[in-house]
């Protein structure tokens, strides 16, 4: 399977990406060089990697009947200090929101997107040291 994705010079610093998804913009920040009116590219590959993850997720928690009230994947990574500058180290914290969570089935569905199925965490492997964390945020009744 291909994907194509069209990126387009804007001027000074900016460009436009389409994919099929739709269209977003890519900026530098005003210390490099740009106004800062886009996403920064190694950013993107951040929210690409917890956006690949949670749709991994989502199904499979409705399948196994494990559903929770929110999800949120919050992201910290590490660069190299030496140009070219990657992601070396990135941990991905998996925060569920709800009551009564059924957490063997939670983790389940985190261990097959984070081991099976989402192929943005195993591009990620192949330049980073991945670790991973499941919080559970009992909301009041």
């Amino acid at each position: 399977m291909k994907n194509k994705v069209k990126t387009t010079w804007k001027g000074n610093m900016q460009y436009e990406s389409t994919n099929k998804g739709g269209n977003l913009m890519i900026d530098a920040s005003p210390d490099d060089g740009g106004e800062g009116n886009g996403y920064r590219p190694k950013s993107l590959m951040l929210s690409a990697l917890a956006g690949c993850s949670g749709l991994d997720i989502v199904p499979l928690l409705k399948k196994m009947r494990a559903e929770v009230e929110n999800i949120e994947i919050d992201i910290s990574a590490e660069m190299t200090e030496e140009h070219p500058k990657y992601y070396n180290k990135v941990h991905v914290a998996y925060k569920f929101y709800g009551t009564d969570f059924k957490k063997g089935k939670i983790e389940k569905a985190v261990d097959l997107s984070v081991n099976k199925y989402c192929g943005v965490m195993e591009m990620f492997r192949q330049f980073a040291n991945i670790t991973t964390e499941i919080i559970y945020i009992e909301k009041p009744l």
